[in-house]
């Protein structure tokens, strides 16, 4: 099973049975809770870089 981190909190995600997921610039990231997905949403590049 393929498993990505979560960018906000850096936890182990396993991509196939997360239930929160956002696009963002063309790229999928997944998510541990939606409190997560949520501070993502509201600041991505703090996430991901400029």
């Amino acid at each position: 099973m393929p498993r990505v981190q979560d960018p906000v909190c850096k936890m182990e995600v396993d991509v196939e049975k997360a239930k929160h997921k956002a696009e963002y610039m063309g790229n999928t990231y997944y998510f541990c809770s939606a409190h997560c997905k949520a501070a993502f949403e509201k600041d991505p590049k703090r996430y991901v870089g400029s």
